[in-house]
């Protein structure tokens, strides 16, 4: 596997960061997530990973921790600004003149821009939506955007994006011999996920204009929209090219009585596209169509045409879709000369705490020190960890 042999130090974080650790964890690299020692874990990001519970308040944690990162590859911190460095854990102490190990890449992943005038505050994936400008563009009620659960932030602009600086990083480490800090905020990842429509909106005529929700790709137009059909299920439309928005017009008016239309008489042409004067009779004229029949009866009289209406699936009907026919998504992209030795199955449960003995004998912890660890509160003895 393309990562074989990387080994990585994720911190105990939320979806961005296990959701980068993930990643590499997927394509070989051996992750260990740190662990307080009283937690439990509502990680379901954790396939492939392993867990090391270490108590970081006291000196013999840290040093445990330390030793750890010396022989490391990758560090995931997805803290706030400053925090790693209270712990006597931050880039310096690694890659610093006397750093412990100068071909770390340490990859820190933040909410906010480190240096900009949040960086201290909490926050989450609508919130850095809501700085990055983007939010503001997107699809919703007269009265206000929506977002898109939380995907845009937290996982395209911040665990992608820091998933992406990691893999950059080792390949500059592959050139230089050193290691490098990898900074994401993801305030500056979704805006760099979203350079598309933040680029066209500095264009004099452009997919985006000033008023939300009257523009093509915002949920204005009537031929990128999704529509409510007879049994409550939906169809995505997608037409934007004249020769698609003209197949799909063909294919929905063939499927429809040669005598409806609006009560007005009116019935839509191809020439209908391009007057955005006619634009709310034809969103009115398709949420009447598609009210006649069911999804699975519409998308059989689309499936095959280039008319681009497609089923909007629910999560089971799209599993088997999937090659693997399992909710459960796997790796992307494939790369065909690796092998992705990826377990099946539904969720993965990574116990704190669960792989200590192991990852300490790599380590050359010999028995003596792991109970002097336990006696000074770095790590928990065997009869709490059952307890958990």
């Amino acid at each position: 596997m393309a990562l074989s042999g990387i080994k990585v130090i994720e911190f105990a974080g939320l979806a961005p960061g296990p959701f980068a650790g993930l990643i590499l964890a997927d394509n070989g690299a051996d992750v260990i997530r740190i662990d307080r020692l009283a937690s439990s874990s509502a990680d379901i990001l954790c396939r492939g990973k392993r867990s090391l519970a270490v108590n970081l308040k006291v000196a013999r944690g840290r040093d445990l921790l330390k030793r750890l990162v010396a022989s490391a590859d990758v560090l995931i911190d997805p803290f706030r600004p400053g925090v790693m460095e209270k712990l006597g854990l931050g880039p310096g102490v690694f890659l610093g003149q006397d750093g412990l190990n100068k071909r770390l890449v340490y990859a820190r992943l933040a909410g906010f821009p480190r240096n900009g005038p949040h960086k201290d505050m909490a926050g989450h994936d609508i919130n850095y939506l809501a700085l990055s400008g983007v939010l503001s563009m997107l699809p919703g009620t007269t009265e206000k955007p929506t977002f898109p659960l939380n995907l845009l932030a937290d996982f395209a602009g911040g665990g992608l994006t820091c998933g992406l600086g990691i893999l950059l990083a080792l390949v500059e480490r592959g050139k230089t011999g050193l290691g490098q800090v990898v900074d994401t905020d993801m305030v500056s990842g979704v805006r760099y996920v979203s350079s598309f429509p933040l680029l066209l909106s500095l264009l004099p005529t452009s997919s985006f204009g000033p008023r939300r929700g009257e523009n093509l790709l915002d949920g204005g137009s009537p031929f990128y929209n999704i529509y409510t059909c007879k049994d409550g299920k939906w169809m995505s439309v997608g037409c934007l090219e004249p020769q698609f928005f003209a197949s799909f017009l063909s294919t929905l008016l063939q499927n429809l009585p040669t005598t409806f239309s609006l009560e007005s008489g009116w019935r839509p042409t191809t020439d209908s596209q391009t007057r955005q004067e006619e634009w709310p009779k034809l969103k009115e004229f398709f949420t009447k169509a598609f009210l006649t029949q069911t999804r699975d009866c519409w998308a059989q009289k689309f499936h095959g045409t280039d008319g681009c209406a497609l089923p909007v699936l629910d999560v089971y009907e799209a599993a088997t879709l999937d090659s693997s026919g399992s909710v459960v998504p796997r790796p992307h992209p494939k790369i065909s000369d690796a092998s992705l030795d990826v377990p099946d199955g539904g969720l993965h449960v990574l116990t704190p705490g669960g792989d200590d003995e192991v990852i300490l004998k790599e380590l050359g912890v010999l028995e003596d020190e792991r109970r002097q660890l336990i006696t000074d509160g770095a790590m928990r003895g065997e009869q709490a960890r059952s307890k958990l």
